[in-house]
């Protein structure tokens, strides 16, 4: 299976953020991410220069490739050429895409932030291969970001190609899940509340299952 295969296919988007996860932890909270069959995974590591994400990448990078997982780095993508991770992810600042396309190839996965419906089909329209769209609800992940709400999931998704991967974002929990999903959405990206979990590995399994992954 490709990159874009296995894309495709993921419908749960972990996210090592080290703001919830202390950095002697990094390698044991990926290990239980992964071990739950999570499909793909970003380090996001704000406020860390870049030579510090690069080493935490290379930490990760092999024990994704283990697990078969995609992994994915924020913000940077020369590091993600230089550690090999299978693409990066850029928020609506990050420059034009095409650029980025041209140093990682055509295979590699670009994602984009999107924060409204133009953001959405403009992520798209640059040949995105995800978006991620939200915040759906207010969140400690990206304070001060206002929340977008649950409206326009289902008309979004109409609106771009079929089966394009539009991965919901922000304030995701299990209470919020069912809310999220009868809204219309098919694919999430959960962080604090996983992060913080105390079963890690069996919330991703169960999480995989609800959403029709497993």
């Amino acid at each position: 299976m490709n990159r874009k295969e296995c894309l495709s296919s993921c419908r749960l988007y972990g996210i090592v953020d080290m703001g919830y996860t202390a950095e002697h932890q990094l390698l044991p909270v990926t290990e239980k991410l992964l071990a739950g069959g999570l499909r793909i995974l970003q380090l996001r590591a704000k406020n860390h220069n870049p030579e510090h994400i690069e080493n935490m990448g290379l930490q990760l990078a092999p024990l994704c490739r283990k697990y078969g997982c995609l992994f994915i780095i924020n913000d940077y993508p020369e590091i993600a050429l230089n550690i090999g991770a299978d693409g990066v992810h850029l928020g609506q600042d990050d420059g034009d895409l095409a650029s980025v396309r041209g140093l990682l190839g055509k295979d590699a996965v670009i994602g984009r932030s999107t924060h409204s419906p133009e953001q959405a089909l403009g992520a798209c329209g640059e040949q995105a291969d995800y978006i991620g769209f939200g915040p759906l609800f207010p969140t400690g992940t990206k304070p001060g970001r206002q929340a977008i709400g649950l409206e326009d999931i289902a008309s979004v998704q109409q609106q771009l190609p079929e089966n394009f991967p539009v991965f919901c974002i922000g304030g995701i929990n299990g209470n919020t899940l069912p809310s999220v999903l009868e809204a219309g959405a098919n694919r999430v990206v959960i962080v604090s509340w996983l992060l913080t979990h105390p079963d890690i590995t069996g919330t991703v399994r169960t999480l995989r299952k609800e959403l029709g992954e497993a």
